[in-house]
């Protein structure tokens, strides 16, 4: 699937997150809608038009949040590195407490736009069955 898909494509799920305050700190995490699952492990993120990772955890409070989008897979599990959701927030203007648009693009691709904003993704083939199990063998 290397073709590339609108947001308002039928494929695509959209639905309201909420950009919020990370604890008592000036960093935002978003919160997503209740029947968002939590996947396991790290997932890309889109931000006007980079791909980032992200991990999409359950908080202790039952939230479904993203607190970070990092430059690869590894800082995202770790949270390590720069957070371009800061700068995201930052650059389109949005204060906490406002709705952005999340999209469900693909199994491990998201994105989310500012309200009004229309984006373009590209989701990624999925590495054949021998090559994945050529990493996982690597990984442990």
């Amino acid at each position: 699937m290397a073709d590339r898909i609108s947001h308002d494509h039928a494929s695509v799920v959209t639905q309201r997150a909420k950009l919020e305050r990370s604890g008592r700190t000036s960093r935002p995490k978003l919160v997503l809608p209740d029947d968002v699952a939590a996947p396991e492990g790290p997932v890309r993120l889109v931000l006007d038009g980079t791909t980032y990772h992200t991990t999409i955890e359950e908080a202790v409070d039952g939230t479904v949040e993203i607190r970070g989008a990092y430059d690869n897979a590894r800082m995202a599990r770790e949270r390590e590195g720069e957070n371009h959701l800061v700068a995201w927030a930052e650059d389109n203007g949005l204060d906490f407490g406002r709705s952005v648009h999340f999209d469900a693009v693909d199994e491990g691709l998201y994105g989310v736009r500012a309200p009004g904003e229309r984006a373009v993704y590209t989701p990624v083939d999925s590495p054949n069955d021998s090559l994945s199990n050529i990493a996982n063998d690597l990984d442990g």
